[in-house]
């Protein structure tokens, strides 16, 4: 198949630049001996969870039970949830996906401890547990201190769970520059003091997973870190260049559309909208909702559900109905979220076509 014989809108991955994007990843981590556990949120594709474990990850992490029952199929030795479970009927699934593979869970509360405790010891079975510190997001995660202390003493004397360290998100560095860096300095003495007070009180962190795509390179600096869970590195999107993390070059994923009207002088209006892109803004404060390959005075200024507008006015590309463009989105992670299947290709020939087995698992 031809890359012009897919209908559209279509979720296109140019599989060579995602092999690279994937090497890179592995070999960063093992150069500097670090836990390699990707996040499943971006691809969601057991498929592909399979490359990430055969290039050397020693497990996948996802969000939700739904995830954690499709990602089984990638045969992953570990499986971490990092996001606290709550309610019976999502532990009942869990405990049946701990009878498959080696399971943790990340949480940051006494109570969603209990609840673990409670469902594992009925089925007769033992959970990992990573310990959620707050590391600066402000989302999930307690602040270093008593809170944390009494967390992983109830965890570790709790029927079922077993500690097995802390995790963190970075999530609020967005940018490489001088700001951004000293933020990476701020966690690294966060974490190094977190984890050596753990340890005089008698608490071993086997694991300390952070890590996310933005600051992947950066991740070696962060003491006493030995696992990292990036996601988006796999595919990158717009947003990964506009935070300096990759080059245009390093984003596999774009949207294929058609031109479907050119009614208004200086716009185009395309067969995907906000059912098909992210409505993530760029974190930059930079404008459009994607930016089109090989058209670059193009703006995609805005979107209904299936209308994408993309001002031309600037450009002098003398587009008609009926032709196609590349867009790169700003966030892909939502973007294959919206997606029955992606689309891999090589040059202009389709190689692979992967359902996105994970799509819509929320629960």
């Amino acid at each position: 198949m031809n890359l012009h014989d897919l209908d559209t809108p279509a979720l296109v991955i140019d599989t060579g630049v995602m092999q690279r994007n994937l090497r890179r990843m592995a070999d960063y981590a093992a150069t500097h001996g670090l836990r390699l556990r990707p996040h499943t949120k971006t691809h969601k594709i057991p498929a592909l969870g399979g490359m990430q474990l055969a290039l050397g990850a020693c497990g996948l992490t996802v969000a939700k039970p739904g995830e954690a029952e499709v990602m089984l199929r990638a045969q992953p030795p570990e499986l971490l949830v990092a996001y606290p479970t709550v309610g019976a009927a999502k532990l009942a699934r869990l405990m049946e996906v701990a009878r498959h593979t080696r399971l943790a869970v990340s949480l940051d509360s006494i109570e969603v401890a209990r609840g673990l405790s409670d469902a594992a010891s009925a089925a007769g079975l033992t959970v990992g547990v990573l310990a959620e510190m707050d590391a600066g997001l402000g989302r999930v995660g307690l602040v270093p201190g008593p809170d944390l202390i009494r967390l992983i003493e109830f965890v570790s004397n709790a029927a079922g769970l077993a500690f097995a360290g802390l995790a963190f998100y970075p999530g609020h560095i967005k940018s490489l520059d001088s700001t951004g860096l000293a933020a990476v300095e701020r966690l690294s003495i966060l974490v190094r003091e977190t984890v050596a007070d753990l340890h005089a009180r008698g608490f071993e962190c086997r694991v300390v997973s952070g890590g996310s795509t933005p600051a992947w390179a950066h991740s070696h600096q962060i003491e006493g870190m030995n696992e990292i869970r990036p996601g988006t590195y796999i595919f990158n999107d717009r947003n990964s260049v506009a935070i300096g993390s990759c080059a245009w070059d390093d984003c596999a994923a774009s949207i294929l559309v058609t031109v479907v009207s050119t009614a208004k002088s200086g716009q185009v209006i395309v067969d995907g909208g906000s059912k098909t892109f992210s409505s993530d803004r760029l974190v930059d404060g930079g404008e459009g909702f994607g930016s089109v390959v090989g058209v670059p005075a193009a703006v995609f200024t805005k979107m209904n559900e299936e209308h994408g507008f993309v001002d031309v006015s600037k450009s002098d590309a003398n587009l008609k109905v009926g032709d196609r463009l590349r867009i790169i989105p700003n966030h892909v992670c939502v973007a294959v979220n919206l997606h029955e299947r992606i689309y891999g290709i090589a040059g202009e020939g389709v190689e692979e076509t992967w359902e996105v087995e994970g799509r819509g698992k929320l629960q």
